[in-house]
């Protein structure tokens, strides 16, 4: 087990983690029993020949269980340097991550200390009741290639990059801060269909009457939402343009751009995380892994926030 000595200095260096201290202490004090309660119901659950409880301790108490995943999160360190680092055997690391990651994907994103949006629905719903104007596009991380001879290979392959990689769907506020993101998806799928499998049509369509900002390839979604979702305008001239229009469709390009910039800035930030920059393990982890860093991301951006407004 981690010292008490080395514990403290990654739980008070922010650039270990990317998270302060005090969010790291809301993260073990809400996480914290519900782990052990899902352990516990593990553990009795199963045929058991000795009494819960009995056997081998844990070698990782769960802080050190949480800090190993926000390390591995943050850097991308691998489970063998963590076990060194932990001072435990590589499988521990690799079940207290595959324990701790899921649990951090279900927070979903902190937009206030009483407001947390974990579907696409609430996020349209905390749209339209505080006026705020959402920005969404979509991102792309490589992933392994899947072997060879599996049916769907191809799937994974991204038309703009030329890669294999998942995708996922990021809203933000016209802050670019954090407010969802969606699981991961075969990186072949275009944007806007994207958007349309996860129900934005249907809830923007029969919800509340919001503004959300997207690029071109979200073209036609303004059609399909009554005029919710605001893309970049069409070129009418394709050819031989007069010269009073070239200048209002810059003009207008670049004001839509510079209003849509936020979401940019937001999943920069995402990407800040090496867990998101090129994904080596498992892919099926893929889903947990972008939600839980979108929500400690966003809870790092609300207490920022918090502590600005207090200054």
């Amino acid at each position: 087990m981690v010292g008490i000595r080395t514990r403290a200095v990654i739980i008070s260096n922010r650039r270990a983690t990317g998270l302060t201290s005090d969010v790291i202490a809301e993260l073990v004090a809400e996480l914290g029993p519900l782990w052990h309660e899902r352990h516990q119901a593990k553990l009795v659950s199963r045929p058991r020949k000795r009494a819960v409880g009995g056997g081998p301790k844990h070698q990782l108490v769960f802080v050190d269980r949480l800090l190993a995943t926000l390390v591995h999160l943050r850097h991308g360190a691998t489970h063998d340097v963590l076990a060194c680092w932990f001072s435990v055997d590589r499988s521990t690391i690799t079940r207290a991550i595959g324990e701790v990651r899921p649990l951090l994907a279900e927070r979903g994103c902190t937009v206030s200390p009483d407001v947390r949006l974990r579907t696409l629905a609430e996020v349209v719903e905390y749209l339209g009741t505080s006026g705020t104007t959402g920005i969404i596009d979509g991102t792309e991380i490589r992933v392994r290639r899947p072997a060879a001879g599996r049916k769907d290979r191809d799937t994974f392959i991204s038309g703009k990059n030329k890669q294999n990689a998942v995708k996922s769907m990021v809203v933000t506020d016209g802050e670019g801060r954090m407010l969802w993101c969606s699981p991961a998806r075969p990186a072949s799928c275009a944007d806007i269909t994207h958007a349309r499998q996860l129900g934005l049509v249907n809830l923007l369509s029969d919800g509340p009457l919001v503004e959300i900002l997207a690029d071109a390839g979200y073209q036609g979604l303004g059609a399909q939402t009554g005029g919710r979702v605001v893309t970049p305008p069409h070129r009418k001239f394709k050819k031989n343009a007069p010269d009073w229009y070239e200048e209002m469709y810059e003009r207008q390009r670049k004001a839509h751009s510079s209003r849509r910039i936020r979401v940019e800035h937001g999943i920069a930030h995402l990407k800040n995380w090496r867990a998101l920059t090129r994904h080596l393990g498992r892919r099926e982890h893929m889903s947990n892994t972008v939600q839980a860093v979108a929500g400690l991301l966003s809870h790092q951006q609300t207490a920022d926030l918090r502590s600005t407004r207090q200054a």
